[in-house]
């Protein structure tokens, strides 16, 4: 992943720009023929996304079973509602602490394994995770889920937001979303990101570079799944209920699948182009065939053999070659006046 020139900066143009258009959604998405809630879907899975891009882009590490730490943020929020405190916070709290902790347990079980042995383990760990969502019915309610989750109220202490109606969620789901991308840009481009980079580029040179290896890829680990959980949490509180499916190999897969083709290997934005292009290809064309998981997995493919970089890498290029352009005349005339 290449370092963007605003890497220092805590808040880039990009982010007020996205900002500014996701404010604005709620306006005019039912006027192009979307529903509401699809605002509220993706901005959630852009939060799964960009945490699991920590692990595959910056890091390198290819988790494929990382839908088991979504569904035990979206599990632990619903027990939590039930048995501790019906709080919007304290759920929330206990979705990502949830996710963290079983994040820690797979990593320390993964950490020390490269390539195709840590993806397969993951993949092992995953199918743990589900299989127990499955069978523990008196916890989880098994194949029926866990039912009814509430839209809790976002309680500030001197004023309280209803979130029931799909534009209220939207717009808390945005808040969080736009401090997730504070926080993972800045420790993207922090030097803990920069080890995770190196550790991506040769974990051989980063040991032999000082650097706690292992370590780093639990910490990398542990972050991961703790978004995972929150995006989770979202998730359960969105649909009304917690359930298996989403613990399911095809929904880690599926993640994969989103950040790949939208570029979170050379772009901080490309899991976000991802989650976007993955669920209108749903919705969209899942209303004109029911095969549209098929086109997917063709543009899937069509980017695996023709651009690895994804939809981001494309821009990167026009980007390039647009600024190129320009740039050429000027330059001997500078010189020549110096």
């Amino acid at each position: 992943m290449q370092t963007p020139a605003h890497a220092g900066r805590l808040i880039t143009p990009a982010m007020v720009g996205v900002a500014l258009v996701l404010l604005t959604v709620p306006l005019w998405i039912a006027k192009v023929g979307l529903y509401q809630y699809i605002g509220v879907e993706i901005l959630i899975w852009a939060i799964y996304a960009l945490g699991f891009n920590l692990l595959l882009g910056t890091a390198g590490l290819p988790s494929f079973g990382h839908g088991a730490f979504f569904g035990i943020g979206a599990y632990a929020f619903g027990l939590t509602q039930f048995h501790v405190a019906a709080n919007l916070w304290v759920c929330l709290l206990g979705g990502i602490l949830a996710a963290s902790l079983a994040g820690a347990l797979v990593a320390g079980f993964v950490a020390r394994r490269r390539g195709i042995y840590f993806a397969f383990l993951t993949i092992a760990f995953g199918q743990v995770f589900w299989f127990i969502a499955m069978k523990a019915r008196n916890v989880t309610g098994g194949e029926d889920g866990l039912l009814p989750i509430a839209r809790l109220p976002a309680d500030f202490g001197i004023v309280s937001f209803d979130l029931t109606g799909n534009t209220a969620l939207y717009f808390f789901v945005l808040a969080l979303f736009l401090a997730t991308v504070v926080a993972l840009w800045r420790l993207t481009y922090s030097p803990f990101g920069r080890v995770l980079s190196a550790i991506r580029q040769s974990e051989l040179r980063a040991a032999h570079l000082g650097y706690q290896v292992v370590l780093f890829k639990m910490l990398a680990f542990v972050v991961s799944a703790a978004f995972a959980g929150l995006a989770g949490s979202l998730f359960a509180m969105a649909q009304g209920g917690a359930f298996p499916e989403v613990m399911a190999l095809h929904y880690s897969g599926y993640i994969v699948m989103m950040v790949l083709v939208g570029g979170g290997l050379v772009s901080f934005w490309g899991p976000v182009i991802g989650v976007v292009v993955f669920l209108l290809a749903r919705d969209l064309l899942g209303a004109v065939t029911l095969t549209w998981m098929l086109w997917f997995g063709l543009l899937f493919v069509a980017v695996i053999l023709f651009k690895p970089e994804g939809i981001a890498g494309v821009f990167q290029d026009l980007r390039r070659r647009f600024s190129r352009q320009p740039a050429a005349p000027a330059q001997p005339a500078a010189r020549s006046t110096s």
